[in-house]
């Protein structure tokens, strides 16, 4: 991917390659060619644009979009208009607005035992029947209904569709580990999923589909495949955890690149204190860039760098003068500084890259990746991208041409 020029004033920039999230899909529907996928593009498309990243998905394959809240499936319904992809919400509380979800066509979830009925008034608003997607709790022990609870649950479920209220439509459950190749929880909740699926058709439930593999499983584990993936970061061009390798072992690469303008660059002597709290001290007579982004704009604070241990890595220059840099003491809200070095030819103006479109340093590229940076701050790459602030504008990319 060629990126834009950054424009003039522009302290920081995400350039989101829209064609490399439909190829991921397109990857990752080799790799369950028998399963429909579900592309997850909740909190703002982890940070890299819901409608973007949703319309590029669809363009990949894509049959489902999934999101977390009702705000969410209505602004994702109302931006895409009319198309084919089925819309499934997920995290709905008491009070939801089911009915305008219903008007909406959306799929909307059942993870608890009130769940049910107040979707059954919402249907009865509407004038519809609700499409419901029932969530089990196979052992990750947070949303969806318990084992115990689901013999009810599913006579309640069967007694409203009978009556004409809803429909059961989709049954589902998410995996706790399916990042770590082996562990035993992974069979277990493989084995729970089955008991719920014959506790729904013992019912006289019939669902359309049935759901269960993440990112990791779509990858890993063809057997819980089922009708449908549900891919979250991996549609972003990431692996979903170090033990599952490079993204590009998988088809993938990442979509977003951040970059920015350095704002200054300075002359320092050895011996002086950078940033708050003096974490960083010059080591030798040096030049320090200042970069105009900091936790304000999603940067970890912990990627700071100092006596704790290494900051979070920059590619810095180009070509046979390209280096990987950390930040120099503390991550501020609005800036951080980088110890250039002492024969740094970089200049006010010059553009830095925080994490690009790679399989980042520790698989042996130049630049770094979201996963580089998580690693730098004890997360996962995940938080890197979806906190990315508000204030650093995204441009989006494709077939190499900006989009408007």
């Amino acid at each position: 991917m060629s990126l834009p020029a950054l424009d003039d004033g522009t302290p920081a920039q995400a350039v989101v390659d829209l064609d490399a999230i439909s190829d991921n899909v397109r990857a990752l529907r080799g790799h369950a060619p028998s399963s429909d996928l579900m592309a997850v593009v909740k909190a703002d498309g982890y940070g890299h644009g819901m409608l973007p990243v949703a319309r590029a998905a669809l363009a990949g394959g894509a049959r489902w979009l999934g999101v977390a809240t009702a705000a969410e499936a209505l602004a994702l319904r109302a931006g895409l208009g009319a198309t084919d992809a089925r819309l499934l919400v997920w995290l709905l509380t008491p009070g939801a607005p089911f009915a305008d979800l219903l008007r909406a066509d959306v799929d909307v979830t059942a993870g608890a035992p009130w769940a049910l009925d107040e979707i059954a008034v919402g249907a009865r608003a509407a004038g519809q029947v609700a499409r419901v997607h029932l969530k089990v709790d196979t052992g990750l022990s947070r949303g969806g209904v318990a084992m115990r609870d689901l013999p009810d649950v599913v006579r309640r479920a069967a007694a409203l569709e009978a009556s004409g209220e809803l429909r059961v439509v989709g049954v589902f459950s998410h995996l706790a580990c399916a990042d770590e190749p082996g562990h035993p929880s992974i069979a277990r909740q493989a084995a729970a999923f089955a008991d719920a699926l014959d506790a729904v058709a013992s019912a006289g439930l019939r669902p359309e589909v049935r759901h269960l593999a993440n990112s990791a499983a779509t990858l890993t584990l063809p057997g819980l495949h089922h009708d449908v993936v549900r891919t979250g970061i991996s549609v972003y061009g990431f692996s979903p955890g170090p033990l599952l390798g490079a993204p590009s072992d998988h088809g993938l690469r990442p979509a977003m690149t951040l970059r920015a303008r350095l704002a200054g660059v300075k002359q320092v002597d050895a011996g002086e204190g950078v940033s708050y709290g003096h974490l960083y001290t010059t080591s030798q007579d040096t030049r320090l860039g200042l970069v105009p982004v900091g936790y304000g704009d999603g940067v970890p604070r912990q990627a700071s760098g100092g006596s704790a241990g290494p900051g979070g890595p920059f590619a810095v220059g180009s070509g046979a003068d390209r280096r990987v840099l950390r930040v120099a003491g503390r991550v501020c809200m609005d800036q951080l500084v980088l110890d250039l070095g002492p024969g740094a030819r970089e200049r006010a103006g010059d553009v830095v890259t925080l994490f690009g479109a790679s399989d980042g340093v520790a698989h042996g590229a130049e630049v770094p990746n979201a996963q580089d940076w998580a690693e730098a701050v004890g997360t996962i790459s995940y938080e890197i991208v979806t906190r990315l602030g508000a204030r650093v504008p995204r441009t989006y990319l494709s077939r190499g041409v900006v989009e408007p």
